[in-house]
């Protein structure tokens, strides 16, 4: 039987047309290299979770060969060489913020590398600084200590949740994204489907591509490995053109159910750091650099002495991003 094209397109239009129907964008800024260097604002701030580390700003991480770019890579790292004294300041590291928001957009990094190693917390993020929580936070790369998987997670002011059970790849880890409640866990998903998409896993593969989508309807992150057959082609070749309606069940999917998401979220820039024994109190004690964390994940000594004492460990502490696409 021949089938006729437009009732099929009809069809699968109808079924994107379900509580998980995406939307179509176009290209609004597409950062590649040395254009790092221009869209975004290295942060030489104190750490405002009160990790081990300094964050320098761009003269300083490229004289200390911290960031360096090529026509079609960026590269940020912690500084991999300095034996650190106890009382002295923590391991220099780099926290970038892009210079520009976005409200309901789409974001697109292809990522070749993250940091691993004990100590290490890493983070690709989006917030409005000066109004967290307020203005919300989606943390799209998250996790520490080498323990995979990724999980994503939202911070809000109160009166924001999420259900259960929703239709996403991943498994749900907590529900109330009020940074109020829970020592600030958030509500997190663990993308328990695949374990690449952390730490050594996703090194070993030559990384791959997370998108975010953000609407006032719902919140979605996915995740596809380099080497993903079904990752959609407008996504990983930085289309000029994209339609989420096709990039199929997310790895994390955050609906407005239960949480008006307009008014929790604001204006975001996004934000790309890397900290160390990060002391932030959340779900009743630090996470990194938790004693009984860091343990488990089977890190040596503790963890303010490892990352003071062992440099070297630090060698593979770095992101290398081929490009971010922000798509509105």
């Amino acid at each position: 039987m021949k089938l006729n094209t437009v009732n099929v397109s009809f069809a699968l239009a109808s079924l994107a047309g379900s509580a998980l129907a995406g939307a179509v964008y176009t290209l609004n800024d597409r950062i590649v290299g040395e254009g790092f260097y221009s869209s975004f604002n290295f942060e030489a701030i104190a750490d405002p979770t009160h990790g081990r580390v300094t964050y320098v700003d761009q003269p300083t991480a490229q004289r200390l060969n911290l960031t360096y770019a090529t026509s079609n890579t960026f590269i940020m790292r912690t500084d991999d060489t300095t034996v650190l004294t106890p009382s002295g300041p923590g391991r220099n590291s780099v926290r970038i913020r892009s210079n520009r928001q976005y409200t309901q957009h789409v974001v697109v990094f292809d990522m070749q590398h993250m940091p691993e190693g004990c100590g290490t917390w890493p983070a690709v993020w989006e917030t409005n600084e000066s109004n967290w929580p307020a203005g919300g936070e989606v943390d799209i790369v998250e996790g520490v200590n080498n323990v995979e998987p990724n999980q994503s997670t939202l911070h809000t002011s109160p009166n924001c949740s999420m259900p259960a059970s929703t239709t996403q790849l991943g498994t749900t880890a907590s529900t109330n994204c009020d940074t109020t409640a829970n020592g600030n866990s958030g509500c997190g998903v663990r993308l328990t489907e695949d374990y690449n998409s952390y730490g050594p896993g996703f090194n070993s593969i030559n990384g791959g591509w997370y998108a975010m989508e953000r609407t006032n309807s719902y919140i979605k992150v996915w995740f596809w490995e380099r080497h993903d057959r079904s990752a959609p082609f407008d996504a990983t070749n930085g289309a000029w053109s994209i339609d989420t309606n096709f990039w199929g069940t997310p790895a994390a999917y955050f609906p407005n159910t239960y949480c008006d998401l307009a008014s929790h979220f604001d204006a975001n820039n996004i934000i790309i750091n890397l900290t160390l024994c990060e002391l932030m109190q959340r779900t009743g004690g630090d996470w990194a650099g938790n004693p009984a964390v860091y343990a488990a994940s089977g890190c040596p000594s503790d963890c303010v002495s490892y990352v003071n004492n062992n440099p070297t460990a630090f060698n593979k502490a770095y992101f290398q991003f081929s490009s971010i696409n922000v798509y509105t």
